[in-house]
């Protein structure tokens, strides 16, 4: 399937609230311990690991665009058998992590915007989604957006 406008829309915005990441207004900044750093590092280190292995078992099926490719699969092993999303939220974490070891309440900021932005990506993925895999919904039922089902 061809990205349409609402694809382009999604990527774009994103890309630039990748981008305001970089920039650091410094009446935002905070103080952070040691410890708070340290916890900032792991919440890190551990959204890039999300990100990395997720990344890798999509392979072909990779798009930064919501619309799925046209000779794509659906993905429910590694963490898809647990989170519908993980990419996202692997890049939420790592730029949480990095936001609180840095002690910067602006980029505090541009990580909820791109929660936000995710959670309305996902949720037009996920009508596309439904529209290609007769499965998908089935999938949703078991498996969280963003977190596993408890």
């Amino acid at each position: 399937m061809k990205p349409d406008s609402k694809d382009i829309f999604f990527v774009a915005v994103q890309f630039f609230l990748f981008g305001l990441f970089f920039f650091n207004l410094n009446s935002l900044n905070f103080g952070v311990s040691d410890v708070l750093q340290l916890i900032g590092s792991v919440v890190f280190v551990i959204g890039m690991l999300i990100v990395f292995l997720s990344v890798l078992r999509l392979n072909r099926n990779l798009s930064a665009f919501p619309t799925p490719k046209k000779d794509g699969n659906l993905i429910e092993t590694g963490l898809y058998k647990y989170i519908r999303h993980p990419i996202y939220t692997g890049i939420v974490a790592a730029a949480l992590g990095f936001s609180v070891y840095s002690g910067s309440g602006f980029r505090l900021i541009v990580t909820l915007l791109l929660l936000i932005l995710f959670y309305f990506k996902s949720k037009y993925e996920e009508q596309k989604l439904i529209e290609v895999f007769s499965d998908y919904k089935a999938y949703m039922k078991r498996t969280g957006r963003f977190l596993p089902k408890l």
